[in-house]
């Protein structure tokens, strides 16, 4: 056969193309919508792979956003939207900057509010376009798709994925207000499993509990808050009633970027798959980077991003950072695109983008500044960097609080914190060895496994895509209603049995006892008197 085909270098060329043919058409076709910013960047991931062995990918986004742009692996089917680049700019900064601006609570919280609100109405808004758009869903309804892989905190997927009756996959790290919980019907247990915005580890003691219980209150009002909307244009493009907890209800895979060397441990469902820390390969450094990291020595460099979305931050911030990192050996390579702070130190290099993971496995990274992203955080713990964390909203706070727990780093409040607090933090995970120890015991940890998570990730998406779904991991609590899960009906059933068992046994022992007072007064017999 080798001969033949050396000969006839044309028949080799034919059977590379034949293969790559027949590999494409044993693919399958997977729709996706996705979340803006970091969560993308570990979902392109995915896609990549999957577009490896030979599946079709298509991909919705909106035609303005920040991180999302189109990309020769997938078909791209960018949408209309109401609004402007400058106005999402404009509204992300705004947001940024509010969560970074000092003052009260209620004034923090009415930004906050306000900041959400915003974003919320927008999100339900662009998901309103995209259902509107009738060329497009002619489009996707002709694909015949085999799956479609979204993040639920957005549920526009969920109702695509009913009106084109397939089967759904979600790719997620949590759903803010706890929504995930009742959507799984994944046991969620307040005395261990710590509520969102809790700064609660899984060991609490008697207030911390109640503490994390009164926290289920709010995440109901906020679950209404983020998702009746979308409640509503569900029932109106389905055209029945439902709520965004009965679409999620029918998942039938879910990914969930956590790992448990960084999350607490919790019940799980059987669909219910880890996959935190996918996003860990990294590459050769650019020549620029190398250069700056080379040239640091023997102290080594400092990495300090606080994520895509903050390119700038307040002048007055800016300053203190600046003043601190100057107070540390270590060069650092600071991701900033605001202006630059006067009392700039010679030892701070300012860039507008860096190969953050890249930078993070080279051997000279003594630490690393972070936000507390979910993405950035499992660089750190893969690359076995102690971190400084600066939450700044969402799910930062709490994954800051894990990384702190573990002892693997320092958590700052970026609002309170003075110059002082920044190079002591800073200068305690460079040179106290502990926390270089526990972050290296929990990266062993995190590489320890049988395969990785971006393979286990793609193994259930292409199972899905396989089998149309995965109905023998749904748990059968799905087909009850709140009354037999709780099994309230089978309570009281048995209650009445108890009761009524009760009752006749009782009314048995007054009869019988009213038949034994009766004879024993019949039987008696008169006594004579002496007079007689």
């Amino acid at each position: 056969m080798a001969p033949v085909l050396s000969a006839h270098p044309h028949a080799m060329v034919t059977l590379v193309l034949l293969l790559s043919v027949l590999s494409l058409a044993a693919g399958g076709k997977l729709l996706v919508t996705c979340v803006d910013g970091s969560p993308w960047f570990t979902m392109r991931e995915v896609l990549n792979s999957l577009r490896q062995k030979g599946h079709e990918i298509v991909v919705l986004a909106p035609e303005i956003n920040v991180e999302i742009k189109p990309m020769k692996n997938f078909v791209m089917k960018m949408y209309p939207v109401p609004i402007t680049q400058e106005e999402l700019d404009g509204n992300l900064q705004a947001f940024v900057q509010d969560s970074l601006e000092e003052g009260s609570f209620v004034e923090r919280f009415l930004k906050g509010y306000k900041g959400l609100k915003r974003f919320s109405d927008l999100f339900v808004s662009i998901c309103a376009h995209l259902l509107s758009n009738k060329e497009l869903l002619r489009y996707l309804e002709e694909s015949k798709f085999d799956a479609i892989l979204f993040d639920p905190v957005l549920p526009c997927g969920q109702i695509l994925a009913e009106h084109l009756s397939v089967p759904s996959v979600f790719f997620l790290r949590l759903i803010p207000c706890g929504l995930d919980s009742e959507a799984s019907l994944c046991p969620n247990p307040s005395s261990y499993v710590p509520r969102i915005f809790t700064d609660l580890t899984d060991h609490m003691n008697f207030f911390q509990r109640v503490k994390n219980l009164i926290f289920d209150i709010p995440n109901f009002f906020l679950c209404d808050f983020l998702f009746q909307p979308y409640a509503k244009l569900a029932s109106e493009f389905l055209q029945r009633d439902v709520t965004v907890a009965d679409l999620l209800r029918k998942a039938s895979i879910w990914l969930v970027r956590l790992d448990f060397v960084l999350d607490y441990p919790r019940p799980l469902m059987p669909n219910m798959i880890f996959i935190g820390g996918m996003n860990c390969a990294h590459k050769k450094l650019p020549q620029e980077f190398e250069a700056i990291v080379n040239a640091s020595g023997e102290h080594g460099i400092v990495v300090f991003s606080l994520g895509s979305m903050v390119s700038e931050i307040p002048m007055k911030k800016a300053i203190a950072i600046a003043d601190a990192l100057g107070s540390v050996p270590q060069t650092v390579l600071w991701r900033y695109g605001g202006e630059v702070p006067p009392n700039l130190p010679k030892n701070v290099k300012l860039v507008k983008w860096l190969p953050q993971n890249d930078l993070l496995a080279h051997p000279k990274t003594r630490a690393f500044i972070t936000h507390g992203g979910s993405h950035g955080v499992y660089e750190g713990i893969c690359n076995a960097v102690p971190m400084v964390l600066m939450p700044l909203f969402g799910d930062q706070m709490d994954n800051a609080k894990r990384v702190e727990s573990r002892g693997a780093g320092l958590t700052l409040n970026i609002l309170e914190m003075t110059s002082n607090d920044i190079s002591t933090a800073l200068k305690a995970v460079i040179n106290d060895k502990k926390y270089k120890e526990n972050i290296k015991r929990l990266s062993e940890l995190h590489l320890d496994r049988p395969i990785h998570p971006l393979d286990l990730a793609v193994h259930w998406v292409e199972f899905v895509m396989r089998h149309k779904g995965a109905p023998h991991l749904r748990p059968a609590a799905h087909d009850l209603n709140w009354i037999q899960y709780h099994s309230l009906d089978v309570i009281a059933f048995l209650l009445a049995v108890v009761l009524l068992s009760l009752f006749i046994s009782v009314k048995c022992c007054l009869f019988c006892c009213r038949r034994w007072c009766c004879k024993k007064g019949r039987t008696r017999k008169p006594t004579k008197s002496k007079s007689q």
